[in-house]
């Protein structure tokens, strides 16, 4: 698979930016004002207007306290299977309501669901989405947060790509009922491109599902990414054995 045309070669991100980034979240108001004060009344207006106004008047859900609650649960749950009998109890209504009000924060941008990838791996999971949230800066667990952040600009490049006609690219999970699993897998034309595991830490072992999920699916590249630490100005597709790389090196040559 040729990549050349998809990738960006590798470049020393400014380190204040990524910072902005993962303190502000990835909308350009906060990011580009990058103050405490304005952030917050930013994201509580955002949330008002959302649930309380756009979401009512284009929608006309009138139970819009549980459409609340039910965002408040998928902040808390970013990133684990979506279990939507789970959520229908905790909120006490109907899982037909559970999916489709979750359909209306998709469409409304306030979160997205990627779905278990199953081919060629026989004990995969095949029905549970993961949701996470457009603005990673919501989520308080640090762990979770960072893997909010790496499927948003995963997100954004399978969109950029397909937006480009460079193929069909798509973003999903791999999880095994053995209870193997990887945090993402990109594809492309519907077959697997790389695999990628996040990490909050450099010195975190190499997650050795990387190299059997790689043998399982054919994937060409497999990376584990850490959060910490600068950039490598190295090209992280030079390697088809799984290997770690930092976030700013790998995501910076993506768009």
């Amino acid at each position: 698979m040729d990549s050349g045309k998809l990738l960006q070669s590798p470049i020393q991100l400014e380190a204040e930016k990524l910072t902005r980034l993962w303190r502000f979240g990835g909308f350009p108001e906060p990011v580009s004002q990058g103050k405490d004060r304005f952030f917050k009344r930013w994201q509580n207006l955002r949330q008002e207007q959302l649930l309380r106004e756009d979401i009512r008047e284009a929608t006309h859900i009138q139970e819009i306290q549980q459409v609340q609650l039910l965002a408040i649960l998928l902040c808390k749950q970013a990133g684990k299977e979506t279990k939507y009998s789970t959520l229908a109890r905790s909120i006490r209504v109907s899982v037909d309501s559970i999916r489709r009000w979750l359909d209306v924060l998709e469409a409304f941008y306030y979160c997205f669901r990627i779905r278990p990838w199953y081919k060629n791996i026989a004990t995969a999971l095949r029905k549970e989405p993961r949701t996470y949230l457009c603005d990673w800066s919501m989520i308080s667990d640090v762990g979770q947060r960072a893997e909010n952040y790496v499927a948003c600009h995963l997100l954004k490049a399978t969109h950029w790509w397909s937006d480009l006609g460079h193929g069909n690219f798509d973003l999903f999970y791999l999880r095994t009922k053995e209870g193997r699993e990887i945090d993402f897998m990109v594809t492309r034309d519907q077959v697997p491109w790389f695999l990628l595991e996040v990490k909050n830490s450099r010195n975190a072992p190499l997650n050795p599902n990387l190299k059997w999920f790689q043998e399982k699916t054919g994937a060409e590249f497999a990376f584990q990414i850490y959060l910490d630490g600068e950039g490598d100005n190295v090209d992280c597709f030079s390697v088809h054995r799984p290997v770690k790389v930092s976030a700013v090196s790998l995501l910076g040559q993506l768009v």
